[in-house]
């Protein structure tokens, strides 16, 4: 493993358990943008993963971008999500499931202007790489397991 992949995995560690403890007080905004914690499950592993990322509200939606710093290829929280869409998010102290689905181009073409807005650097991101950043639309849901049978 790479000392700056080592760097970033602890710094990122930090960042989660800081979140979770404060409720979002403590690395719930990066340069001025909100944050959430997205919790996916591995696809390979099965483990839960959970990676802070910037995010937009759309209505009672959440919206992330997977750029990856424009990277060639895609970040494995997406990767995750794509194998496994019921998803956690934790904005501030509220944490619920939600059910991830990547915007469809009419979609994406909506929302990339406030993400943009919100992180200019995205633009730059996508400049970078010749693949399409994906768009991710997080929608509150109930899972199987807790609903009541009727």
């Amino acid at each position: 493993m790479k000392l700056n992949s080592m760097a970033t995995k602890l710094i990122t560690r930090a960042h989660v358990a800081l979140y979770r403890r404060t409720g979002g007080k403590l690395g719930g905004r990066f340069r001025g943008s909100p944050v959430l914690l997205l919790t996916t499950t591995g696809r390979r592993s099965g483990q839960l993963r959970t990676t802070p990322l910037l995010h937009v509200v759309d209505g009672n939606r959440k919206v992330v971008v997977a750029s990856y710093a424009g990277a060639e290829h895609h970040p494995a929280w997406y990767q995750n999500l794509l194998a496994h869409p019921e998803v956690t998010v934790q904005a501030g102290s509220s944490v619920q499931p939600m059910r991830a689905e990547v915007a469809d181009p009419a979609e994406r073409a909506r929302l990339w202007p406030p993400l943009v807005a919100m992180y200019p650097t995205y633009d730059d991101y996508q400049a970078k790489t010749e693949r399409q950043i994906p768009v991710v639309v997080l929608t509150p849901y109930e899972p199987a397991s807790s609903r009541r049978a009727s």
